[in-house]
């Protein structure tokens, strides 16, 4: 007697799928936009808020690629001599460093501005 399991095909059975194949990941992923440095407007602002009082700056508007995110964190964090890093899309540096994240982007090439007080 060959009986198959009714529950195992009826869980393969795809009724509707609205965006490709869920097998490949890569064929719905959206890609990364990368622009050059002189297109990106970054806002640099030092940050307390839910870091239990410790300060951070933080750099936000960044339009790059993970790889070259982490890229530019390591050479801001040695240029300040302080931790850091990346999450989503935005680089936090350890510290107050503001005048001097300024200095160092806008030497490399990117509009940057600090906002807040």
């Amino acid at each position: 007697m060959a009986s198959s399991n009714p529950k195992a095909s009826a869980q393969k059975k795809i009724i509707y799928q609205e965006f490709g194949n869920a097998d490949n990941p890569e064929a719905i992923e959206r890609p990364a936009l990368e622009l050059p440095p002189a297109q990106q407007n970054l806002k640099v602002q030092a940050s307390r808020k839910g870091r239990k009082g410790k300060t951070v700056t933080v750099i936000s508007g960044f339009q790059m690629k993970p790889e070259s995110l982490q890229a530019l964190l390591k050479q801001l964090k040695t240029q300040c001599g302080a931790g850091g890093t990346v999450k989503d899309n935005e680089i936090e540096i350890q510290g107050d460093h503001k005048q001097k994240l300024l200095q160092i982007l806008t030497q490399l090439g990117y509009k940057a501005k600090i906002s807040g007080g």
